[in-house]
């Protein structure tokens, strides 16, 4: 059995346990891996693309070995040094705020602040603000303050995936467009209620969205709350 069949082999092996979708574009299929909670797996182009990839939602030593590595924030159950190092190769690159890199002992790595834009091993990768304005912490403190974490919109071919992060329906959220896959976080008090995740989605229109990170959150709620915008399909994965 040559190296290329042996590898995908072990790739069908480890991913048997979770939800895939296929989502085409002009540059080849797009293979989403719902893993759990904030953590995703890309498939394009021969690159393997790892969002937050966290040991608790699955054993990394088994996973395919990552081209990129994005994390959206510090938080524990969003970064996490032992599966970046069971997913890191010779020539991985692992994409951090700066607020992981002060946090993590893994130092070797791009940091990317809200607004930038890279292209890194050849995707195009945007930082979109990521924090609260409504729910905090005792004190008044956000849960996730303004600048320290990121959303992630990666461009596939012709698609544009928004990977949200740990957020609010924030003004730069609404303002985004042409976004074709969205990734929205739907639970309190972290994150966004059913309510603030339509009011996002009625305001940016991706074309397929995805709650996730969304815990005990009742999602039938989003799909009743959207259900008069057709152009919008939801999608419910389990990434409690």
């Amino acid at each position: 059995m040559g190296v290329m069949m042996i590898g995908m082999v072990v790739l069908i092996a480890a991913l048997t346990d979770f939800e895939r979708d296929v989502i085409p574009t002009s540059g080849g299929d797009l293979t989403i891996t719902c893993i759990g909670h904030g953590t995703l797996m890309f498939v394009f182009d021969g690159k393997v693309i790892h969002i937050d990839p966290v040991s608790r939602y699955a054993d990394y030593t088994k996973m395919p070995d990552a081209d990129i590595i994005l994390v959206t924030h510090q938080h524990g159950d969003h970064l996490d040094d032992a599966a970046i190092q069971d997913l890191a190769k010779k020539n991985t690159a692992v994409v951090f705020t700066k607020a992981c890199l002060e946090k993590s002992k893994i130092k070797q790595a791009i940091t990317m602040a809200n607004g930038e834009k890279k292209t890194v091993q050849g995707l195009k990768i945007e930082a979109v603000p990521a924090y609260n304005i409504k729910h905090m912490r005792s004190g008044n403190t956000p849960f996730h303050p303004k600048g320290e974490g990121n959303g992630y919109i990666l461009t596939f071919g012709d698609k544009r995936v928004y990977v949200a992060g740990d957020t609010e329906n924030t003004p730069e959220m609404k303002a985004l467009t042409d976004i074709d896959v969205a990734f929205l976080p739907m639970n309190l008090p972290y994150t966004m209620t059913p309510e603030m995740v339509a009011d996002a989605a009625k305001a940016f229109r991706p074309k397929i969205l995805y709650p996730y990170h969304f815990g005990s959150t009742d999602t039938s709620q989003l799909v009743v709350l959207l259900k008069d915008i057709p152009e919008i399909e939801v999608r419910i994965r389990n990434l409690k």
